[in-house]
This record gives C-alpha cells, structure tokens and sequence, in this order.
C-alpha cells in the first residue's frame, strides 16, 4: 500500500464558527438523518442495540455476540494483535454488535469485518505508518501536540470506500457498529451509527465516517477537536468533538441504560466481550520527586481508575441481565505499554504480545473484573 503524501499543515481553528444546537434539539449531520442516537426521545434505545444487532428479529435463539473496544492511545496494539490472535486460533467470533471509544474506535471497523481485515488491521499497528505521522519529531505544540492532518492522514490511509461498502454490507446483514464521540459544547457522549452512515453511500458517507472516527480517536491536547457541521429544524450548526474516553473509556450501551434491562429486546440473550487496551492492575513503583512525573503518575492513576470504573459497570449491565461477560486488557507484565509511545518497536512488541496471549487460548477473563 503507497503512503499518500502529507499535507501541508492548515490553520485549525477557523476565524468564525457557527453556534452550536440550542439544548434538546436533534440535530444531524447534513444530510444524514438518524445516525446519532438521542437518548432524549428514544425510549427504546437499549432495542435500538440489541434487537437491530439481531437483525430485527424476536425469534433468535442464539446469543447476540457484543465486543467493546476501549481507548488507550498507542496500546491499541494490544487489541489488534489480540483480534489477529484469535482469528490464527480459530476462535473469533463473529461480533453482532462492537463499539468503540478513541483508538478502540480505529479498531472497531477492522473488529466488525472480520478476519479477511486482518492484514490492513496489523498494518495499521505495526506498519510504521503511524509512527511516522506520530513521533517525537512530528510534534508541533499549538492547540495540540500533533496538528489535525497528522491524525487525519493516518485514518485516510485505512478507511476507503472498500472499507465503507464492506460495512454498509455488514449493516444491511442486521450487524451494528457504534462509535462514541464527547460533544465538548453540550458537554454529553455522542453515540454514532457507523453502520447507517456507510449505508448512505458515496463520497459524503466516506468523510462523515472518517471525521467521526477522527473526532473519537482525538485525545485533548494531544489532537485538536473535530468540527462537526450539524442542521436541526433546517438551521445549520457546529459542534466540537473529542475523544469519547473524556466521558467514557468505553461502552457497551450508554450509561443512562446501563441498569435497564435489555434481555426482552435479544430473546436469545447475549455475550459480551470486553477488550481493554491498556493495564488495569496498579502497577507500585516509586514516584519521582519533581512536578513533572507526578503529574504523570496522577493521570495515569485517574485513567486506571476511569478504566476500572467502566469495565464494573459493564459487569454489573451483564449481572443485571445474565449476560455472560468476558473481559481483557494488557496484563501487568505488559506494562512498559505507554499511551503516547507510538514508535514502530514499542507497538510491534506490543502487537506480538496480545496475538500471542489470544492464540494460546488465555486472552479471555471470564470473571467478575477488577
């Protein structure tokens, strides 16, 4: 695969921007309608999840296969290696239902199409491309370390139109793929239909995709938001998106239905797979004295802790509808796995790490998480 040219760096913040929806309006990107689930006046939002991932159906009888991917920066390597991992020990499911926060967000189309996407998803990892877009020697600090066309030319270079049909397909099979996204002017999560909006089709369906992966994968400071322009009741707006892990590192149905029972939406119940890219357990070690590593270690502890707190959650919505759950992340002894570090070595290793752990069968935690 050639790697497209880089483009030259562009101002990101416009002179002017649109206002953003007045509160409780529905608004929609231009021109695609009902691709952004509205807990506001959809009651039946948990159906929305799992009866439309059987496809419609109140008849299935077998369970409803559910993946969550989680963010984590550059240990989304881990997960990767862990999907390719088990598609080598032929025993990856087939995933009804997958969504995805941040660098989980990347993986969830390549998660959602199987193993046939194997070779681009390693590539994506472990190709170099993303080191090279994302190292120390790319950093510009401005409203963000890396400018907007670093992460954009990363996502142009795995999400094309074959990408885009494949997941339409997928959809019209009755699958479900959503991705978040944290609207930073409502200050609430934005839970996307990936699916409807490849089902459009065309070059349009093609940018709306990529900006909403774009905008979920955007960590704070680390990329600069997304504009994303939106039209309620005929008026257009604009609303700024980043990473969806600043409100959730991960879901499996938004968090006002996370104690609503959703087994009388999938007769045949359901299973749920966790898969979290970064180290859950603490990992002791003595802290520098100096601002700069204790603000290291105080973020990393506050993610741990985010992380921990949405995997509990996740487990007490399985409990609640005797699902069974089944939950990953990088183990202890893979801890040297750092967010940022985005260098061809580290991610390699890391990659290696979760294919192995997946095809020797030891990948899967089938307990109550941490």
């Amino acid at each position: 695969m050639s790697k497209p040219p880089i483009a030259p760096r562009k101002p990101f913040w416009p002179k002017r921007r649109a206002p953003p929806p007045p509160p409780g309006a529905r608004a929609e990107p231009i021109g695609f309608r009902d691709v952004r689930l509205s807990l506001l006046d959809d009651l039946e939002a948990t159906a929305f999840f799992f009866q439309e991932a059987a496809g419609g159906s109140h008849a299935r009888r077998d369970p409803v296969k559910v993946l969550a991917l989680s963010g984590g920066g550059a240990g989304g390597a881990f997960g990767a290696g862990a999907l390719v991992g088990l598609s080598r020990a032929g025993a990856r499911p087939t995933f009804d239902l997958v969504t995805g926060v941040s660098t989980g967000a990347l993986i969830a189309p390549f998660a959602l199409l199987g193993s046939a996407w194997d070779e681009r998803l390693q590539d994506a990892y472990t190709g170099g491309y993303a080191a090279e877009l994302l190292g120390l020697m790319a950093v510009r600090p401005g409203v963000s370390l890396y400018p907007a066309e670093r992460l954009e030319a990363l996502v142009g270079r795995y999400v094309d139109a074959e990408m885009i049909e494949a997941v339409a397909a997928a959809h019209r099979a009755g699958r479900r793929l959503f991705v978040a996204t944290a609207n930073l002017d409502a200050q609430t999560t934005s839970i996307w239909d990936m699916g409807g909006i490849a089902a459009r089709g065309g070059p349009e369906a093609l940018r709306l995709f990529a900006d909403i992966l774009i905008a979920s994968a955007s960590v704070p400071g680390v990329f600069p938001p997304k504009l994303l322009r939106v039209e309620a009741d005929g008026t257009s707006y604009d609303e700024l998106h980043v990473d969806g892990g600043a409100i959730s590192p991960l879901f499996v149905v938004p968090e006002p239905l996370i104690l609503r029972r959703a087994r009388e939406h999938a007769s045949g119940g359901a299973e749920v797979y966790v898969l979290v890219n970064t180290t859950l357990e603490p990992t002791p070690r003595p802290t520098p004295l100096g601002a700069v590593p204790v603000l290291v270690r105080s973020f990393e502890l506050m993610l741990r802790s985010s992380y921990r707190s949405a995997v509990r959650s996740v487990a007490a919505f399985c409990q609640l509808n005797d699902f069974p759950l089944h939950s990953a992340s990088i183990p202890a002894d893979g801890d040297g796995a750092n967010m940022l570090r985005f260098d061809r070595e580290a991610m390699t290793r890391l990659f290696l790490h979760g294919a192995e752990i997946a095809e020797s069968g030891r990948l899967w935690r089938r307990s109550q998480p941490l």
